[in-house]
């Protein structure tokens, strides 16, 4: 049966292609090779357990827990790796969990409710069947080391899982064996490079505080390494773990914390990495966690609503600061959000299998996204521009620039970014569109008097390499100011005088109203009049008694402060008696 279909909504900083006749949209290069893709299978499950992949025979393999009753039937959803299911796999009175594929690719280890069985690859059917310890709650498997590992909760009823003792088992050398390692809750296992392998223990009622640590599964033994708890003094930054990945080179652990989002820690101590990845979208709760065999890739999956991304794909190396790509996955054709421990990949880093579920979670997706495989090049041509040619503080600017890319035109349009440096450091602008002939216009408002440094900045996506900076150093001068006045051409010695004026300033608004400074020079010399305070629309009036006859003359003054300049004005009255 062929249920795969195209995603009804991938939001992407790529590129966004509509499927003729469907009404849907996937964010895609126009070149098929280049574009990231997603196909969505609609999963025939109504919980989830496990995903595992054999890369071997390109199988995608998906189990349905189904532990709502102890004799419940479990399934496995077997896939292609375009989505295409292949079969389903039907365990008598046996509820599914744990699955586990060899490092060869012909056995799929799967764990049960009283046993752990194995399928081939290639025929689907079963091989071998080992007694395990009996399971009321779902257990994980994984293969490490050559050896195979299964958690085994001890709960009588369903409602006792989440703080059930949980015991670390084996089988080692063909023996079923107890390690001796357990604890509350239901424990995550999860193999990885290097014959290493993970256990995580996640929050509940008997563990406030829980931890996550590595084993070394060389040689049939089991040793545990580095481990940690990250609750502090007051209780308060403990793990809250939904998924967790080992890197390629397992160098990292990467934990998906509905608390703290994606933590990244050094294998070796599991001390937090030197850099972290940028915090997922606000809104978005980490719920999976996936490295890419090729070591190419991050995935980071989420529970998220609305237009919040529920997935982000990009480069592994947290220091890469390329663009996203980004997954939106709502309503009933994509699920609602990432399930936990829902992501693998394939050993290439070509496809990434994602499952997701509806609210309610009783519904199931499989998506088998294609990042893209070519990324093409982006420069920025000749140097930035900017107008007015002197720039003030408080009036706009514009900064100009132009970038061209290669490879095929985009459907929706690149972005840059862009900063001003200036003495009171580095102001992050936002993001400005690049248009279609590649011409693009960072608009700002400078602030502060003095040099500003205006870096651009094209961060890249999954299609396109980032482009190196582009800067323009720009000179911001005072905003000006002006006084107009208007007087009377002649008055009397008895009549008095009343002079009106304006005061404007451009730029950045005053913090306080202008005080203005007033003189008056006639033949008997120059004196300081009461200092006018100017309205809150710009006006003020002067009223005065001159002192002797003939030419008086009246300076209005106002110093300027930091951001604007000073201005002056003068109005000359002819005084008779």
């Amino acid at each position: 049966m062929n249920t795969a279909h195209r995603s009804r909504r991938l939001a992407a900083t790529a590129l966004v292609t509509a499927l003729a006749g469907t009404g849907l949209t996937v964010a895609a290069a126009p070149a098929a090779h280049a574009a990231a893709s997603d196909v969505v299978a609609k999963l025939p499950i109504s919980s989830f357990s496990a995903l595992a992949v054999d890369n071997v025979h390109q199988r995608v393999f998906v189990a349905d827990r189904n532990v709502g009753y102890y004799l419940n039937s479990g399934t496995i959803a077997v896939y292609d790796f375009d989505g295409e299911r292949l079969t389903t796999i039907t365990t008598n009175q046996q509820h599914v969990s744990g699955l586990a594929v060899s490092a060869d690719g012909g056995k799929l280890w799967v764990g049960l409710r009283e046993r752990v069985e194995t399928y081939d690859t290639v025929t689907y059917q079963r091989t071998s069947a080992a007694v395990a310890s009996s399971d009321n709650c779902g257990r994980e498997v994984a293969e490490s080391g050559g050896q195979l590992y299964m958690t085994a909760p001890q709960a009588q009823y369903s409602s006792d899982c989440p703080t059930a003792t949980t015991h670390l088992d084996g089988i080692v050398d063909g023996l079923y064996t107890r390690t001796g390692w357990n604890d509350s809750g239901q424990l995550l296992l999860e193999a990885g490079a290097g014959d290493r392998m993970l256990m995580g223990q996640p929050l509940n009622a008997k563990a406030s505080n829980p931890f996550v640590t590595v084993f070394d599964t060389r040689d049939g033994s089991l040793v545990r390494n580095a481990a940690r708890r990250f609750a502090d003094s007051d209780g308060k930054g403990a793990l809250n773990l939904k998924d967790m990945a080992l890197s390629a080179d397992g160098g990292k652990v990467a934990l998906a914390d509905a608390s703290a989002g994606t933590r990244l820690l050094n294998t070796g101590d599991l001390s937090d990495a030197d850099t972290a990845y940028r915090p997922l979208p606000a809104g978005a709760t980490a719920s999976a966690v996936a490295f890419s065999g090729d070591g190419t890739y991050i995935a980071r999956g989420a529970a998220a609503s609305g237009a919040t991304p529920d997935l982000l794909v990009q480069p592994a190396d947290p220091a890469d600061a390329t663009t996203p790509l980004e997954f939106v996955f709502e309503g009933s054709l994509d699920g609602d959000r990432v399930v936990p421990r829902g992501m693998e990949w394939s050993a290439d880093g070509s496809r990434l299998f994602t499952v997701t579920t509806n609210a309610s979670g009783n519904q199931f997706w499989l998506h088998v996204i294609q990042p893209p495989a070519v990324q093409y090049d982006v420069r920025f041509t000749g140097d930035l521009a900017h107008s007015p040619a002197q720039a003030v503080a408080g009036e706009p600017l514009a900064v100009r620039g132009r970038l061209e890319y290669d490879g095929p035109a985009p459907a929706q349009p690149l972005k840059v970014t862009a900063t001003r440096t200036d003495a009171n450091g580095t102001h992050e602008l936002g993001t400005f569109t690049v248009r279609e002939d590649g011409t693009f216009t960072v608009l700002d408002e400078p602030d502060l008097v003095g040099d500003a440094v205006y870096t651009v900045s094209y961060l890249g996506d999954l299609t396109h390499r980032p482009a190196t900076d582009l800067t323009r150093t720009v000179s911001v001068g005072k905003a000006p100011s002006s006084l107009t006045l208007t007087a009377p051409a002649e008055a009397t010695l008895d009549g008095g005088i009343e002079i009106t004026g304006t005061f404007t300033a451009q730029g950045k608004a005053l913090p306080e109203r202008a005080v203005l400074k007033v003189e008056r020079t006639d033949r008997l010399g120059t004196g300081t009049l009461t200092p006018v305070t100017v309205a809150a629309d710009g006006t003020f009036t002067i009223n005065d008694i001159p002192r002797t006859r003939r030419e008086v003359t009246y300076t209005v003054t106002w110093p300027g402060d930091t951001l604007h300049t000073g201005s002056t004005a003068s109005a000359t009255v002819f005084v008779r008696r």
